[in-house]
C-alpha cells in the first residue's frame, strides 16, 4: 500500500517508533501514568467529560502523592484537549501524561500527544498504571504481510510464517518413512504398501501442523507457499492434504533443497517473483544491489562519514538505513568550520578534537536517522529502511554501521 492509500512512510513509522521507545522508558512510582486512546468518531466533549469524572474519582486515592500525580496528569490532558474542535484528527489521537521518575527521587511531568497514528484507533481506552500503555501503537507498527510457509521432503518438514520482513519457524516434524530398500523377509508389494502408508501418514501430520497454525489466521493471511524437492511437494499439494481454504490460498510450489529451518528462508528466496512486492524482498533487492556495487562496481558507500559526505554532494541515489540504528549525530563548531561525530544514543556528548586544532563547541545533537534523512530530502535522495531480519540486513548494521548508500555515480569517497 502506498502513502497515497493511507500507509505511513518509513520515516513516519520511524518517528512513531522513536516516540514509543521513549515512552516505554518512562516509569512512575505508582499507578499515576495516564494513557487515553481516542477514536476519530469520539466527540472531544465526551472525552473531556470522562477526564473530569476520573479527576473527581482520583480524590479517593489514599496515597497523597499518587492522587496529586494522577489529578495533575488529568488536568494536563484536559488542557491539551481544548486545542481540538468537536472531533479528533483523522485516525484519532493518543495522549500520555504523568509524573515520571527522573532519578534521585525526583519526578517530572511529561505530556505527549500523538495525532493520526499509523492505523485508526478502534475504541476509546482510559488506562492508569505505573507505565504508559504503548502496546496498541506498537502493534500498528508491526509486520505487514502474512504468509504461511511449508517445506517438506519424506524425511522432515518445517512450518512457519513470513511476517512482513521476518521469517519465523514455528513447527517441525520428522518422518518414519522407510528408505527405498526393503528389509529382508518382506515382499516387494508389502514393503511398497507400507512405505506409501507411512508417506501418507507423514503428509497428514504435516498438514495437521499447517492447519493448526494457519487456519485460525486464514482471514489475515496473504497466501501460502509450499517448498521441497520433487515429487514430495507435488504429492503433498496435489493430494489436497491441507484444509480446503488453505489449499485455495496456495500461491505456488517451489523447488527447495533443504527442509530444515533454513529451508524456510530458501523458500522465500525461491518465491521471489511471487513476493516481489513484499517488504522482505524489496529489502533483499536493495542489499543485493549494494553488495554488487561494493564488490564489482564503484557506486557503493557505507559508514557515517563517507555516506554523509556523498549525501552532501548529491551523489546518493538511495540511502540505506538499518531499522535498528540507534545513534545520535553531534555537530561541533571548529572556529567556523562544522565537524560531525556519530555517538551512541545513551552516551554523553564526547569531547571533540577539531581537525584544525581549534576548540570544539557543541552546536547541536540530534537523532542520526533524522539528520541523514533531512540531507537526503534536500538532495533528492531516496531513503530506505532495511530490516535486520535477514542476513544481509543484519550485516548492514553490524559490518557497515547501519548506514550505507547506492550512488548515482562513482565519487571515490
Amino acid at each position: 500500500m502506498s502513502e497515497q492509500d493511507g500507509e505511513p512512510s518509513d520515516k513516519q513509522k520511524y518517528e512513531f517508533k522513536k516516540v514509543i521507545e521513549e515512552l516505554e522508558e518512562y516509569s512512575g512510582s505508582g499507578t499515576q501514568l495516564v494513557t487515553i486512546y481516542v477514536p476519530e468518531d469520539r466527540q472531544i466533549s465526551d472525552v473531556v467529560e470522562h477526564v473530569v469524572q476520573e479527576h473527581s474519582e482520583a480524590s479517593n486515592i489514599k496515597s497523597k502523592q499518587t492522587k496529586t500525580a494522577v489529578q495533575d496528569a488529568l488536568t494536563s490532558i484536559k488542557d491539551r484537549l481544548r486545542y481540538y474542535g468537536n472531533f479528533p484528527p483523522e485516525k484519532g489521537l493518543v495522549i500520555f501524561s504523568g509524573a515520571v521518575d527522573s532519578g534521585g527521587g525526583q519526578t517530572e511531568m511529561v505530556t505527549k500527544v500523538l495525532e493520526s497514528p499509523p492505523e485508526p484507533i478502534q475504541s476509546f481506552r482510559y488506562h492508569c498504571d505505573s507505565a504508559f500503555l504503548t502496546e496498541p501503537l506498537a502493534e500498528m507498527l508491526g509486520d505487514k504481510g502474512l504468509y504461511g510457509l511449508v517445506v517438506l521432503d519424506r524425511r522432515e518438514a518445517n512450518v512457519g510464517w513470513l511476517k512482513g520482513k521476518r521469517i519465523e519457524p514455528v513447527k517441525s516434524a520428522s518422518s518414519l518413512v522407510p528408505g527405498k530398500q526393503r528389509k529382508g523377509g518382506q515382499s516387494a508389494q508389502r514393503f511398497a504398501r507400507l512405505r506409501l502408508e507411512a508417506i501418507d501418514n507423514f503428509y497428514q501430520e504435516v498438514a495437521g501442523m499447517a492447519n493448526d497454525l494457519f487456519v485460525p489466521k486464514r482471514h489475515e493471511m496473504d497466501g501460502v507457499l509450499i517448498g521441497g524437492p520433487s515429487p514430495t511437494k507435488d504429492e503433498f499439494l496435489d493430494g489436497e492434504y491441507l484444509h480446503h481454504e488453505l489449499q485455495e490460498m496456495v500461491l505456488g510450489k517451489f523447488d527447495v533443497s533443504y527442509t530444515d529451518e533454513s529451508g524456510l528462508s530458501d523458500l522465500v528466496d525461491a518465491a521471489e517473483d511471487v513476493l516481489a512486492e513484499t517488504e522482505v524482498m524489496r529489502d533483499k533487492s536493495e542489499m543485493e544491489e549494494f553488495f554488487e556495487q561494493l564488490h564489482d562496481g564503484q557506486r557503493a558507500t557505507y559508514g557515517f562519514d563517507a555516506t554523509r559526505q556523498n549525501l552532501v554532494m548529491g551523489a546518493v541515489d538511495r540511502l540505506l538505513i538499518s531499522e535498528d540504528l540507534r545513534k545520535d549525530v553531534v555537530t561541533y563548531d571548529c572556529d567556523g568550520r562544522e565537524e560531525f561525530e556519530l555517538v551512541d544514543r545513551r552516551a554523553k556528548t564526547p569531547t571533540h578534537t577539531c581537525e584544525n586544532g581549534a576548540e570544539a563547541t557543541v552546536v547541536e545533537r540530534e537523532d542520526a536517522i533524522d539528520h541523514l534523512i533531512a540531507l537526503a530530502e534536500q538532495r533528492g535522495s531516496e531513503a530506505k529502511f532495511i530490516s535486520t531480519d535477514f542476513e544481509k540486513g543484519e550485516q548492514l548494521l553490524t559490518a557497515f554501521g547501519g548506514i550505507a548508500g547506492i550512488l548515482r555515480y562513482s565519487t571515490g569517497v
